[in-house]
C-alpha cells in the first residue's frame, strides 16, 4: 500500500522574481541613504583649508622665515576671549623681551568656526591701554573655534598665532 501525504500550504512561495525585488529594494535603499549622507557631508563642510594649495606652497618659505623672525623677537602675547552679551570680547596684550608694552600695532583677529565657515568672524582690535588691544565680536555661538591673531606694523606682519579654543555659554 502506498501512502501519499500532502503538505499544507504555508503562504506565498519565494520565487526568483521575489528575490530580485528584495535585492533591488535593499541596494536601492542603501544607495539612497549613502547619497544623502554624501550630500549632507559635502554641503556642510567643504573641506577647504586654503583657497589655492599651489599659492600656499609657493609662500611656505616666506612663512618659515617670518616664524623664525617672530621667535627671535621674543614677544610675550597674552590673549583672552570672554563671553559678553550676545558675543565675545577679545583682548590681547603685547610686550617685548624686556617686558615693555608694544604700542602702535595693527592687530587683527579671526575667529573661525571649526566646522562651518559661515559662522566666521573677524575684527581689527583697538588699543585700549598700554599694549592692550580689544574688540567685540557679535553673534559668536558656543562651540569649538580657531583664534588667529596677527599684528602688523605697516605692511609687515610681525606676529601670528593660531589657537584652538572652546567657548561655553
Amino acid at each position: 500500500m502506498t501512502a501519499t501525504t500532502e503538505e499544507p500550504d504555508r503562504g506565498r512561495r519565494l520565487t526568483g522574481r521575489g528575490v530580485l525585488i528584495w535585492l533591488l529594494a535593499f541596494f536601492g535603499i542603501t544607495f539612497a541613504v549613502n547619497g544623502a549622507f554624501i550630500y549632507f557631508a559635502v554641503s556642510t563642510f567643504p573641506g577647504v583649508e586654503v583657497a589655492s594649495s599651489y599659492k600656499a606652497g609657493q609662500e611656505f618659505e616666506g612663512e618659515v622665515a617670518a616664524g623664525k623672525a617672530q621667535a627671535d623677537r621674543g614677544w610675550t602675547v597674552d590673549a583672552a576671549v570672554r563671553p559678553a552679551g550676545e558675543g565675545v570680547s577679545v583682548e590681547v596684550h603685547f610686550s617685548d623681551k624686556a617686558g615693555v608694552d608694544l604700542h602702535g600695532l595693527d592687530v587683527r583677529v579671526r575667529l573661525t568656526h571649526a566646522v562651518d565657515p559661515n559662522h566666521d568672524h573677524s575684527a581689527s582690535l583697538s588699543e585700549v591701554a598700554s599694549g592692550t588691544y580689544r574688540a567685540m565680536l557679535q553673534g559668536v555661538k558656543a562651540g569649538m573655534w580657531n583664534l588667529t591673531i596677527e599684528a602688523y606694523k605697516g605692511d609687515e606682519r610681525l606676529f601670528r598665532s593660531r589657537n584652538q579654543l572652546r567657548l561655553a555659554r
